[in-house]
């Protein structure tokens, strides 16, 4: 970059009332002015809008602008026009006559940036009046909306390749804040661009905290949000799935908030909609609950937090709406809320958006069965009528699918007007009528001066007018729109009342609609993709911010020293002023992957925490994969359900073995194994997910793998297992004399040991304050269900070993099984020894046939003794 050019892009800087650029700021702009195309991914609140704005009045000619966001529109034209800029929007928003106006003043060249949403390249009077226009830059915002494989595909972005080709080809940078390798490749290929010089700013946002809280049930997802407000003061979004689910959330906590919560979504009426937004940005309300149908295009830079109470569909949306928090750099605070059930509702929208083949022909099928043209029936009636799984707006999709197929048309109220749509090229169509069709000349001749210039588009218009400008009554004006109707150059729809829809071509065979569903399936599989990445974020280890900028393939990627699992790590790198409070939990609440009420965990160094995880995960593996969480944590406390009886689980070994633990324990134990992905949740049956053992599960099982120390429980788990296990060691040292009295010990001492420390089962010595006999934990582990082989492996010890620790066992009194270590035959064979033999035990292990296993008859004898 010259000197000289950059003086001038500080001159105009200055004229923007800044004295910087933001980090890749320059480079974008100085690749603009040099005449280059360019694809710009920049993070929100990274200045996006500066790269286009600027070189639109360091060079002459027009910035045609499109975004899908008229909020945005008019914020950004009132705060150019404020500092000079003559900068204007063309959108739906104006009425008819400020629209041409604008239109005109664009043509004459009096803008230098304009404004206009997508839905305008659809528009022949805009596309007249911009071909006037010297178009030098082609700005367009948002521009993962053109690419089908990312977060938000919008069908009118796909009208912009062409739009740019009717242009000449102009100059084109295209910017968005979230775009992975792949829909970046799209953007280029579907804009055409030509040569780009591709920005990627780092999507890292050190400013924000990023924390997963796992939360069970709708009560304590309640109750976490609650606090989590109480904690973090300042302007914020939470955001939720549903209407009815923001209604809920917006009802129950702002019951109990002291300060006050709006609702936003789009089932409100716009009045209301704009009400609320205006109460937000002035600060009057503080908290928003929203759908994402809220923030887009929203310029609040001091929010200090932003919620998600759901999770949402991807990767790209969460971080879109999280990082509307601290913009104006501040540390700020991005919480998920997650709970597994909550995929179930982005799966109903999945399966809506891409409907398959077979719900396409019943909706079309219903359609073509309907007698009526227009068919004036919500997508809701439809929907019910034929009794379809799908949402509604689901059949709305199907509609979409019909209507790009050519066979139907979905037309809008338009305050109970008619519609005409003229497929002809000649000057006047009139002539192609008879001569002695009086009455029908002169409608069309009415329509041609109604549709103007805008043939082969829909033309809205008041019955009246037709029956003014034709002089006709309204009896014989029908009979000859019913007449011309049947030319295939004319297509006319009379008033309706609410939505429509207009077969344009009727009795085609569903076979031959020209409907991609291939495409439509692999797209399906992409958004569920994308919900996994969602679910593989909420269950990482890993730091929040990195699992983030690697998915985007941002290269600068590195641990952030700020989210939930950086903490847990022990890679803080400060502390905010606000913690997460949690009912039960500490003071301070680290929202970590390991506990699901975000409690503070603790590091599990002691044998009966070992114990406890290798329970759960044996309880699991014996369920081998036939039923879901909430039956093995019912089998695993020893629930006299029906349904666990059902099952067959109550005859398992490990039944009723966590019974000193509650169920929700048991359930929250069971989740942490999931997420560290010792366990699967995969669905067999729709809405009935199952849990299985993964190979990682079966090694931390078997002692293959020690238990890392990352992991954690809950503290009302590892209290609840602590306890018992000091009530374990006092049995044990009144029948074992130990080298040195044990002092006693709480939970606090335990929790606070060195994460270092070795937590094998054969490091357990007397001398270790937390430790019992390492004879105890063998035979806990053959009560809990697990093999001599596996025992041997888990201890490292050797056979002999176990079947020492199992004697020594029995002889303290403790109960002992002899299918442990014997066969049936064995067994057999050994009651029918003690039978008949008088002698010593000595002497009757001297008479044992080859096969059996000395020490384990000593085991047997011990136990029946």
């Amino acid at each position: 970059m010259t000197a000289e050019l950059e003086q001038t892009l500080d001159r105009h800087l200055a004229r923007f009332g800044l004295r910087k650029f933001r980090p890749g700021q320059l480079d974008v702009i100085a690749s603009v002015i040099g005449g280059h195309d360019c694809l710009c991914i920049m993070p929100t609140g990274g200045g996006k809008s500066l790269c286009y704005q600027l070189p639109s009045v360091a060079r002459e000619g027009l910035t045609l602008v499109v975004s899908p966001l008229i909020a945005l529109m008019k914020d950004q034209v009132d705060a150019l026009d404020a500092i000079g800029i003559h900068a204007t929007c063309i959108n739906s928003s104006l009425s008819f006559d400020e629209q041409l106006d604008r239109m005109r003043r664009m043509a004459a060249g009096e803008y230098d940036l304009v404004y206009i949403a997508p839905e305008r390249l659809r528009n022949r009077r805009f596309l007249d009046a911009v071909a006037e226009s010297h178009v030098q830059l082609l700005a367009i915002d948002e521009a993962h909306c053109i690419s089908e494989w990312g977060h938000d595909f919008r069908p009118d972005y796909a009208r912009l390749a062409l739009f740019r080709q009717r242009l000449g080809n102009p100059q084109t940078i295209a910017l968005t804040a979230t775009a992975t390798a792949r829909v970046r490749d799209d953007i280029v290929k579907s804009l055409e661009l030509r040569e780009p010089r591709t920005f990627v700013t780092g999507f890292s946002r050190p400013n924000l905290e990023f924390n997963v809280a796992f939360s069970p049930s709708v009560r304590e997802k309640e109750t976490m949000l609650l606090e989590f407000l109480e904690s973090n003061p300042g302007a914020g979004i939470i955001y939720a799935s549903t209407r009815k689910r923001c209604e809920e959330v917006a009802e129950n906590i702002g019951a109990k908030l002291k300060r006050r919560l709006g609702v936003y979504h789009a089932g409100l009426m716009p009045v209301e909609r704009r009400q609320i937004q205006e109460s937000f940005m002035s600060g009057e309300l503080p908290i928003i609950v929203a759908t994402n149908a809220f923030g887009m295009g929203i310029d609040k830079s001091d929010l200090r937090f932003v919620v998600h109470y759901n999770i949402p569909g991807s990767l790209e949306a969460y971080y879109q709406e999280a990082g509307r928090a601290g913009r104006d750099g501040l540390d700020s605070r991005c919480l998920l809320l997650f709970n597994y059930a909550d995929r179930y509702v982005q799966e109903f929208f999945i399966e809506s958006a891409y409907p398959p083949a077979e719900v396409v022909r019943q909706v079309y099928e219903y359609l073509c069965s309907h007698p009526d043209d227009p068919i004036e029936l919500t997508l809701q009636e439809v929907k019910e009528r034929i009794g379809l799984s799908i949402s509604a707006e689901g059949v709305g999709t199907c509609e979409q699918l019909l209507e790009k197929a050519g066979v139907i048309e979905r037309l809008d109220t338009n305050e109970n007007m008619a519609s005409i749509r003229i497929e002809h090229d000649l000057p006047t169509t009139v002539d192609l009528l008879p001569r002695e069709a009086k009455s029908q000349r002169k409608v069309l001749r009415a329509l041609e001066q109604i549709v103007g210039d805008r043939r082969g588009e829909r033309v809205y218009f008041p019955l009246r007018t037709l029956l003014e400008k034709s002089k006709l009554e309204r009896e014989p004006l029908n009979r000859a729109l019913r007449e011309l109707s049947r030319q295939s150059w004319i297509d006319y729809v009379p008033p309706f009342r609410g939505r429509a829809v207009h077969f344009r071509e009727r009795g085609v065979p569903f076979e031959k609609l020209d409907i991609d569903f291939a495409k439509l399936d692999e797209r399906r599989a992409a958004e569920y993709a994308k919900l996994e990445q969602v679910i593989e974020y909420a269950s990482t280890r890993r730091c929040r911010q990195v699992e983030i900028l690697d998915y985007f393939g941002d290269p600068s990627s590195q641990r952030c020293g700020n989210c939930d699992n950086c903490f847990a790590a022990g890679h803080r790198q400060r502390v905010t002023p606000t913690t997460v409070a949690v009912a039960g939990g500490s003071a301070e609440a680290t929202l970590c992957g390991s506990s699901e009420s975000g409690a503070r965990a603790t590091t599990i160094e002691d044998q009966a925490a070992i114990e406890v995880v290798r329970i759960a995960l044996s309880g699991v593996a014996r369920a081998k994969g036939r039923v879901g969480k909430l039956l093995v944590a019912q089998m695993l406390c020893g629930s006299k359900s029906s349904k666990v009886k059902q099952a067959g689980l109550r005859s398992l070994s490990t039944f009723g073995l966590l019974d000193y633990l509650k169920q929700t324990d048991v359930s929250d134990l069971l989740d942490a194994l999931i997420r560290a992905k010792w366990i699967e949740q995969t669905e067999t049956t729709k809405f009935r997910p199952i849990v299985r053992l993964t190979d990682a599960g079966a090694d931390v099982m078997r002692g293959k793998q020690p238990l890392p120390s990352w992991f954690r429980l809950p503290d009302s788990i590892a209290e609840k297992v602590i306890a018992r296990a000091a009530v374990e060691r006092a049995k044990s040292a009144r029948s074992e004399p130990v080298s040195a009295p044990s002092p006693a010990f709480s939970a606090e001492e335990v929790s606070s040991a060195s994460p270092e420390a070795n937590t094998s089962p054969d490091a357990s010595s007397n001398d270790d304050l937390g430790s019992l006999p390492t004879h105890y934990w063998t035979w806990r582990l053959l009560t809990a269900g697990f093999s001599v082989a596996e025992c041997r492996a888990i201890q490292a010890s050797s056979v002999e070993q176990v079947l020492d620790n199992a004697l020594r066992a029995a002889e303290e009194g403790r109960t002992i099984s002899p299918e442990w270590f014997l066969s049936a035959g064995e067994i057999a064979t050994l009651e029918t020894l003690c039978g008949h033999h008088r002698g010593s035990p000595t002497e009757l292990l001297d008479s044992l046939p080859a096969e059996i296993d000395r020490q384990a008859a000593r085991v047997f004898l011990a136990a029946r003794s």
